[in-house]
């Protein structure tokens, strides 16, 4: 896909990204698909993502390597992936990004991390490159209704509720603060599509400078709306009428079950380099787990017709947990610890009360308060 212009903007260059959006790219376009590039823009400015965008701008692609089993059948496989056309450092690129932003971009897709919402005081109309992901994307959607304002469709990945309605949101607060004025809130309103999306897919290493290895198991739901086309078809994409049961199935159960297990691990001092499936090795760790899931998780799913569906994911949760194949090292799953119980235990707890209020969740409650 080397001569396909570049029509997708991605802000982030996570292992993630790179064994999720961007591999399933690379591989429609090897499909045949009409299948634009992408440009990635890099926000920080560390020595290990400098790295990483050299790496990027590099010609023959990277590597993902995929690893797990399949109806038994163990994978092993490592793909090429072709499909990022270059990389930029917000810091020292944003004419140029600007520039690409106005001409050819037709797709936006973000996965900023746990805070990538976060907006910066600093940040301004005259700012020369804003601080925060929101700031940025704002910028840009102003430089292009500034051009005549093609059409547009905004697909974030954030691990966030509604994440397309809830960026959409932050975008039209900050626009109003900024003073904008109304045509182009209304640009923005009638000719930026943002989508709701959930992606799942452990990504357990990074390859460096740049690469990943991933599991089989992929996941892009994306909620349907008027006028949405996809940037391309492929198996792991799925339209949805209703995000909702995604986001629960995902959120209170495999990154639920990530929570515990990491906050297992911070509260014991248990081995640094110790993986998910290493943990689940501790007789107590998964006893802990499976209490857990049986009587304080499926239970609420129970409650909301969702019971056989819960139960069918977590037995694919837990056969990926315990991938012989990863590495997933519990460190990278206890970064940013506390707001990760916040938006995965808190809300359980929560919807427990409302829709089984007399259903005890000791468990829950207890990794919450710690």
């Amino acid at each position: 896909m080397s001569n396909a212009p570049v029509t997708i903007l991605q802000f982030g260059t996570s292992r993630f990204l790179q064994g999720h959006v961007d591999l399933f790219a690379a591989e429609a376009a090897g499909e045949g698909q009409d299948v634009g590039r992408i440009a990635v823009v890099q926000s920080t400015s560390s020595p290990r993502s400098t790295r990483r965008v050299e790496a990027l701008n590099r010609e023959g692609g990277y590597p993902v390597v995929i690893r797990g089993n399949v109806g038994g059948t163990a994978v092993d496989r490592e793909v090429t992936v072709d499909s990022i056309a270059r990389a930029y450092q917000a810091a020292t690129d944003w004419a140029a990004i600007e520039h690409l932003f106005i001409t050819d971009i037709r797709y936006v897709v973000s996965n900023t991390g746990d805070s990538g919402y976060a907006l910066d005081s600093a940040d301004g109309p005259k700012s020369a490159v804003p601080t925060s992901f929101p700031a940025k994307l704002l910028r840009l959607l102003q430089r292009r209704f500034e051009a005549g304002g093609a059409p547009l469709t905004i697909m974030p990945c954030e691990l966030i509720n509604r994440n397309g309605d809830t960026l959409r949101g932050i975008v039209s607060g900050l626009a109003e603060d900024w003073g904008l004025g109304g045509a182009f809130t209304d640009w923005l309103a009638k000719d930026c599509l943002f989508v709701n999306s959930l992606v799942d897919r452990i990504a357990s290493e990074a390859i460096e400078p740049v690469g990943v290895v991933v599991e089989p198991y992929a996941l892009w739901a994306v909620e349907h709306q008027p006028g949405l086309v996809l940037p391309f078809r492929h198996p792991a994409v799925e339209t949805v009428d209703q995000l909702l049961p995604y986001e629960r199935l995902k959120l209170f159960i495999l990154n639920l079950g990530h929570t515990v297990l990491a906050d297992r691990w911070l509260t014991d001092g248990r081995p640094a380099d110790e993986t998910v499936r290493a943990a689940l090795g501790d007789d107590s760790v998964r006893a802990e787990l499976d209490t857990i899931y049986d009587a304080e998780v499926l239970p609420v799913f129970a409650a909301l017709g969702m019971g056989d569906q819960a139960a069918a994911y977590r037995r694919t949760v837990m056969v990926r947990f315990l991938n012989p194949f990863l590495d997933h090292r519990l460190a990278d799953i206890a970064g940013n610890h506390a707001d990760k119980k916040e938006r995965r235990i808190a809300p359980l707890i929560a919807l427990a009360r409302d829709v089984c209020p007399d259903l005890p969740v000791p468990g829950l409650e207890s990794v919450l308060g710690r």
